[in-house]
């Protein structure tokens, strides 16, 4: 299981996955977040950006197949189609023959009032076939009856009208792909310049999860890297400032950087980094921007002989909001710890941030 199934699995387990509107919010909000962190990589091509996108697609697809019901068996009850013997038709005039061609039409709406009841409703299940049109119901033989009406045309039983397909969640899926790939062509050609800052961050880095909020929270399997039950693994150096709070019975770790820009720096155990060693790993920083005020962060990385993660930026809103990434790291022993260095305000406004937590996943 990737991380990505993983994460829609987890924002599963936030509601209830039977429903059908809310596992739509659920995908809605993948493919939104795969498009910020697409938009926010310096480095991201479009043909890596499409295979992402047909990643999470596919994941999307072997998810939704889980919840198509079993169709009943309808073959069983049925007879075999076969058309019933035709009316005699009692001998008419030429003017009379002539008309049978319009009297067969007016049959077709009282056919199609009780098949349409007896429609099948389908489960969804995404695709990119587009919608598919069931043929048009079957028409009646001619009728027998003259243009008043007197012999009515018998109706063909044998005949089955496959159930139409609803056009829901498949026609969503193609619109997001769409409306992505544009946005992604669209920033492909700009400057590439960084944004003002959104309520609603931009995930950042070429190998970026999507973020879906409270998605790691439902995970097993997660390292705790900092817990504000223990501040001793957290260094403030320089004029950078940390500070253990309370709010609502929540405990968090209110950083800040002076006037030098110092980040505040997280210790990363050894021990975890030789569980993560030689594998995919995601980090996940859970943080949020105290008294309302946005602001943008910066997350760097230093793993030792593991290497390092790259510069992540993350623009913090009020809410709190879990920041996840992903990185390769080889199968090497590291030798010593690590650390992680947050920035709690890369404009030098001198905003502060509330951190919660910062975990590690590594691959399973």
């Amino acid at each position: 299981m990737d991380s990505i199934e993983k994460a829609i699995r987890s924002a599963f387990a936030k509601g209830d996955p039977g429903d059908r509107a809310f596992r739509e919010k659920v995908y809605r909000s993948a493919f939104g977040a795969l498009d910020r962190a697409l938009q926010a990589s310096p480095n991201m091509t479009e043909a890596i950006a499409a295979r992402r996108r047909e990643t999470l697609l596919a994941a999307i697809t072997a998810i939704e197949t889980e919840f198509v019901p079993a169709r009943p068996a309808e073959a069983a009850t049925r007879q075999p189609a076969s058309p019933p013997p035709r009316q005699a038709a009692p001998a008419v005039a030429p003017e009379m023959a002539a008309s049978d061609e319009v009297a067969a039409p007016e049959v077709a709406p009282e056919m199609a009032a009780p098949a349409r009841g007896r429609r099948e409703e389908l489960a969804f299940a995404p695709s990119l076939d587009g919608e598919r049109r069931p043929a048009a119901a079957g028409r009646p033989g001619k009728a027998g009856s003259g243009a008043d009406g007197g012999i009515e045309a018998p109706p063909r039983e044998g005949r089955r009208r496959r159930p139409r397909r609803r056009f829901g969640l498949a026609g969503l899926l193609v619109l997001l792909l769409v409306a992505g790939a544009a946005a992604a062509l669209w920033w492909l050609a700009g400057s590439g310049g960084p944004g003002p800052v959104r309520p609603q961050p931009p995930q950042a880095g070429g190998d970026a999860a999507p973020r879906i909020p409270g998605a790691a929270d439902a995970l097993e399997g997660w390292i705790d890297i900092f817990t504000p039950a223990d501040p001793t693994t957290v260094a403030a150096p320089g004029d950078s400032q940390a500070e253990v709070m309370e709010d609502d019975g929540e405990r968090f770790i209110r950083i800040r950087s002076g006037a030098s820009g110092s980040p505040v720096l997280f210790d990363i155990g050894q021990g975890i980094l030789e569980q993560a060693a030689g594998g995919r790993a995601v980090f996940n920083v859970v943080a949020r921007a105290p008294d309302g005020q946005g602001t943008q962060i910066s997350v760097d990385c230093s793993l030792g002989e593991l290497g390092d993660c790259g510069r992540k930026r993350y623009a913090v809103g009020a809410t709190r909001e879990e920041f996840l990434f992903e990185i390769d790291l080889p199968a090497t022993r590291p030798g010593s710890g690590g650390t992680i260095a947050v920035h709690p305000d890369i404009e030098g406004g001198g905003r502060s941030v509330d951190i919660y937590a910062i975990r590690l996943l590594p691959a399973q």
